[in-house]
C-alpha cells in the first residue's frame, strides 16, 4: 500500500487514546476513520510489560479495537535493536512477558550466566536480588540496555518507580550508563516507521508528552501534534526549547481531519 500524498500516523497510547484505563472521547472514531480509509498507523507505548496481544485485550476493554500488528512497544523495539546488533545473543532480563517474549522471538537466549547484555524493562515486582545480579553482570562485562528512560509510571494510588529510576540505581552502582531504546530515542520512531513501511516525511506523531513523544518525533523528522489529555499542558509545553507542529485539546479534534490534519479548522 502506498502512502504517497497522504499522512500516516504514529500515536502514543496512554494519555492520547486511553487515560487511566478509560477511553479518551473520540479515540474510537479516530481509529475507525484510519481503518476505513486504509491509512497505516501504529500505536506506540514505552511500556514494556505487556505483549501486543495483552495490550490489544486491554484496549478492547476500553472500547478500542486495535490489531496486534498495529501495536509497537519499547520491548519490541529493544528486541529488534539487539537482534541487529548481536544476532542470536544472550541477555539477563529484568522485566515481564512483553520483554521476554520479544527477546525470545528475536532469537535471544535468556540467561544469568555470562550474558552479552543486561536488559532492564518495566515490572511491578522489582527484585533486590535481580538488581544485584544485574549490577554484578554489568561489572563483569555485560552491556547495559534499558527499554525506556521513564522515571515513574501511573497507578490509582499515585506514581510508581519505573525503568528510568531503576536504571539510575544500577548506573550509580556500576558507573555504566544504559543505552535507552524507547522514546525519546528516535530509534523507537525509526523502527516503527520500518514496521509499517512508511517514511518520516509523510508521518505524523501524536503524543501527550513533550519530553518523549514530541522530542522523539522531532528528532526522527516527523511532524508532531501534542494533545492535552495526558501529561502536558499548554503552559508546561511552553517551557521547552522546541515546539510541536500543532497543539490540540484532544484526539477528537482530528476526527474528520485525518487526511489534512494541519488544514484550517
Amino acid at each position: 500500500m502506498t502512502t504517497e500524498g497522504r499522512w500516516t500516523y504514529l500515536t502514543d497510547m496512554d494519555g492520547v487514546l486511553v487515560h487511566e484505563e478509560h477511553l479518551v472521547p473520540g479515540a474510537d472514531e479516530f481509529l475507525a476513520e484510519l481503518r476505513e480509509n486504509e491509512i497505516p498507523f501504529l500505536v506506540l507505548t514505552n511500556n514494556s510489560i505487556y505483549t501486543p496481544r495483552d495490550l490489544r485485550a486491554r484496549l478492547m476493554r476500553t472500547g478500542l479495537d486495535v490489531p496486534e500488528e498495529s501495536i509497537w512497544t519499547s520491548a519490541l523495539a529493544t528486541a529488534k535493536f539487539l537482534a541487529s546488533q548481536r544476532p542470536n545473543g544472550s541477555a539477563f532480563v529484568i522485566g515481564e512477558a512483553g520483554l521476554t517474549t520479544a527477546l525470545h522471538e528475536a532469537g535471544y537466549v535468556l540467561t544469568e550466566r555470562d550474558p552479552d547484555y543486561v536488559v532492564l524493562g518495566e515490572t511491578r515486582t522489582y527484585s533486590f536480588s535481580a538488581i544485584t545480579r544485574a549490577i554484578r553482570l554489568i561489572e563483569g562485562g555485560a552491556k547495559f540496555i534499558a527499554t525506556n528512560p521513564d522515571a515513574t509510571g501511573p497507578s490509582l494510588e499515585g506514581s510508581l518507580p519505573a525503568t528510568g529510576s531503576i536504571a539510575a540505581l544500577i548506573e550509580r552502582a556500576t558507573g555504566r550508563q544504559p543505552y535507552y531504546v524507547g522514546k525519546p530515542n528516535p530509534l523507537m520512531m525509526r523502527s516503527a516507521l520500518r514496521a509499517i513501511g512508511t517514511h518520516s516525511e509523510s508521518t505524523l506523531m501524536i503524543g501527550d508528552r513533550m519530553d518523549t513523544d514530541v522530542h522523539s518525533g522531532i528528532e526522527a523528522g516527523l511532524q508532531t501534534i501534542l494533545v492535552l489529555t495526558g501529561i502536558s499542558t499548554r503552559e508546561s509545553a511552553d517551557r521547552y526549547p522546541y515546539r510541536p507542529t500543532r497543539v490540540i485539546d484532544s484526539i477528537a479534534d482530528l476526527v474528520g481531519r485525518t487526511g489534512d490534519p494541519f488544514g484550517p479548522r
